[in-house]
């Protein structure tokens, strides 16, 4: 199972937020930087870096930290949060992204994000499904829709995707355990998409649980910014 640690920003500095609620903010350190250097040393090789201004003004904002990160670090890097624009991903690949995450994108203008993987290959663009009680949201959250979960990504499987990060956003920030269910059954039903797990982990047993339920991959940060999770007792997955 691949180890995937976040890191969240908002005016450039590295954050968590509980559910998505931009007044739920806690600060976690002024420089990310210096926070993808520990990951680095600590054997992780692969970053989600989540631009929240960006998914609140809708277009590319913290690509100056992408590009730092990118430039001092060998950690392949998935961007994410106000990709909106051709010109958005333009400037996302080249301060370094190696993936970006589309998610509002993916259900508000569909023939764009339709148009990127068609662009960029299915290894360059990964489907962000955030969801509540099985419906998509959008919006960096505070939009819900009523669209199916399944359907969504049944749609965008058959135009070649093959990466999705689901995120439960009843769990997100909350260190509750993650939702192992509602992954098992999409996994039921897509035995080879590389589902990454997002939201809730909270401890080694809920990684164990997952990695048990056989996700490809993991995406977790407050667990280890509020200590529950040392990165040094994840060098059992990192083999």
């Amino acid at each position: 199972m691949d180890i995937i640690p976040a890191i969240d920003l908002i005016d450039a500095k590295c954050v968590r937020l509980s559910q998505g609620d931009y007044q739920r903010k806690v600060v976690y350190n002024e420089d990310p930087l210096e926070v993808a250097r520990q990951f680095e040393a600590n054997g992780i090789r692969r970053l989600h870096l989540v631009d929240l201004d960006g998914a609140k003004a809708k277009h590319i904002v913290n690509y100056k930290v992408l590009e730092r990160i990118a430039i001092h670090t060998s950690l392949v890097i998935d961007f994410g949060g106000g990709l909106k624009t051709d010109d958005d991903l333009r400037i996302a690949f080249q301060c370094g992204a190696s993936m970006i995450t589309g998610g509002s994108i993916a259900v508000k203008s569909p023939e764009v994000f339709s148009s990127w993987i068609k662009q960029y290959g299915n290894d360059k663009i990964i489907l962000g499904a955030d969801v509540k009680d099985e419906k998509i949201a959008v919006t960096g959250w505070t939009e819900e829709t009523d669209t199916d979960l399944l359907p969504f990504l049944d749609g965008y499987m058959k135009q070649g995707i093959q990466k999705v990060i689901c995120t439960d956003i009843s769990k997100d920030g909350m260190l509750q355990g993650p939702s192992t269910g509602l992954y098992k059954k999409i996994l039921t039903a897509y035995p080879s998409l590389y589902l990454v797990a997002s939201g809730g982990v909270s401890s080694l047993q809920d990684l164990d649980e997952l990695a048990l339920a056989g996700l490809p991959a993991v995406i977790f940060g407050k667990a280890i910014y509020e200590g529950r999770i040392l990165l040094k007792d994840l060098a059992r997955y990192l083999a």
